[in-house]
């Protein structure tokens, strides 16, 4: 699949957002929850690492929201590139498990933000928010569920 730009009126939203994951039914998902704030929107989708570098150089995205592991270009490398090219576009990865030592290490590489896939509902919206007013969202095993900012 190539990255979709979607929304034409992207350009009007206050926040654009860069959706990345391999799985079409997680990006439906993501746009839902994202989209259900007003002022957001969705700008383009890609299913691997390869089509967000592309698109966050094109679009410039206000947030990237990107899984780890994706076929070609892991979502680690991928956020890599961004943030060295495009250090004001925060990124957020999204991931199925993240551990202390996984989380340390993103924060080394310039990554503002990760979420586990089973707590979107729960942290998505407000790890964006997070990031957009220049804040880190990292959730802590160590403290029960609660995040560092």
């Amino acid at each position: 699949m190539n990255a979709q730009t979607l929304n034409p009126q992207s350009a009007e939203a206050r926040v654009r957002i860069l959706v990345v994951d391999d799985h079409e039914v997680m990006r439906l998902g993501m746009r839902n929850l994202l989209e259900s704030r007003s002022g957001w929107c969705v700008c383009a989708e890609a299913s691997n690492g390869r089509e967000a570098i592309e698109s966050a150089l094109r679009l410039r995205p206000d947030v990237v929201i990107m899984d780890i592991t994706m076929p070609g270009m892991n979502g680690l490398d991928a956020a890599s590139r961004i943030t060295e090219s495009q250090p004001d576009i925060p990124v957020i990865l999204f991931s199925l498990h993240l551990s202390d030592d996984v989380i340390s290490h993103f924060q080394k590489d310039g990554i503002r933000g990760a979420v586990s896939k089973g707590d979107a509902a729960r942290d998505l919206v407000a790890a964006v928010e997070t990031v957009l007013s220049g804040g880190n969202f990292f959730p802590s095993r160590k403290s029960s569920g609660k995040l560092m900012h």
